[in-house]
């Protein structure tokens, strides 16, 4: 990776997490919970970029615009909400299982 991707990946992210501070208490509250879950889960395309927390963000905003309350927005199970998001994602966990079933298929 280049030094110019890196500081522009910095700037974006930096524009992000300015973007999350100035949504209410609330809903920062529960964005964070969901990236820790995302990160923890690890869909892969986290990696890549923030695209993923880049349209919760924006989903969140427009939630804030209509007057609702985070959970009237992600449902009181926000790891649903997350599973919901990621279920067509490849992850890390994947990848790994993958990986352990070529190297017995290998072995038989």
């Amino acid at each position: 990776m280049s030094i110019k991707k890196i500081i522009e990946g910095k700037k974006e992210w930096r524009a992000h997490v300015s973007r999350v501070k100035s949504l209410p208490q609330d809903y920062q509250i529960v964005y964070k919970e969901i990236q820790k879950y995302l990160f923890k889960v690890g869909p892969v395309e986290l990696g890549e970029g923030i695209g993923l927390l880049s349209e919760i963000l924006v989903f969140f905003e427009e939630g804030v615009a209509a007057g609702k309350g985070v959970l009237e927005v992600t449902g009181t199970d926000v790891a649903a909400f997350c599973d919901a998001l990621i279920v067509d994602s490849k992850t890390y966990a994947d990848l790994y299982q993958e990986s352990v079933k070529q190297k017995i298929d290998k072995k038989k």
